[in-house]
């Protein structure tokens, strides 16, 4: 069993969702603040799913390139743990924003080759925490949650001063192999739990969350 390897799920959308991830055993649990993702949620639905998480459950918001004034509002409704930052934030926006808000800052890094791994070394000095996912395709609309991966054998032997993440077209079929490839303590999955877009699946969460640990 590796059950220190903890499992995040994002994009949950009901209370049922939490209930599940809670079951299954996972560490985090990710809400959606970005309008152009199918797994959106709206700042009441948010609260719903963030109330239904027991103690110890950390509940992350995820936005992309969000202003101070949209952050302000989702804090205001949303009781959160940490705030996820998935799109062009430079680290100095990565540093104000966790000094603002006095919460833990992950930052997303999009990864298709050797030549973006330096990007990595520059927010580790700034976010509590790393997600390395796979580069969106070119001309996608969302930075993440594609279901896409990227050749895992460039994290091999690489460490960071912050935890970190892998994310990107993670499977209860493929997960076990990612974290031997990578060394990664921490894996991140949304659209690997879903039967349909959006919508996550209780069952494969468990699924999932057993491979991951198993």
């Amino acid at each position: 069993m590796r059950s220190d390897i903890r499992v995040k799920i994002c994009g949950l959308a009901t209370p049922e969702d939490m209930a599940a991830v809670a079951k299954a055993g996972a560490a985090y649990a990710g809400l959606v603040f970005f309008e152009k993702s199918p797994r959106n949620v709206s700042l009441q639905a948010a609260r719903e799913v963030a109330l239904a998480a027991p103690e110890g459950l950390a509940k992350v918001a995820l936005v992309v390139d969000a202003t101070d004034a949209a952050l302000e509002e989702i804090f205001e409704v949303v009781p959160l743990d940490m705030l996820q930052l998935h799109g062009h934030e430079t680290p100095e926006r990565v540093a104000a924003l966790r000094a603002k808000f006095g919460l833990p800052v992950m930052k997303a890094v999009g990864v298709a080759g050797e030549g973006d791994l330096a990007a990595l070394e520059d927010y580790a000095q700034v976010a509590d925490q790393l997600l390395v996912d796979a580069k969106p395709p070119e001309g996608g609309h969302l930075p993440g949650g594609n279901g896409l991966s990227f050749d895992w054998r460039l994290l091999a032997g690489r460490r960071w001063p912050v935890p970190w993440m892998l994310a990107g077209g993670l499977t209860a079929q493929n997960v076990a192999e990612a974290v031997r490839l990578t060394g990664a303590r921490q894996v991140d999955v949304s659209s690997g739990v879903e039967k349909t877009r959006g919508l996550k699946d209780h069952a494969m969460i468990a699924g999932f969350v057993n491979a991951a640990q198993g």
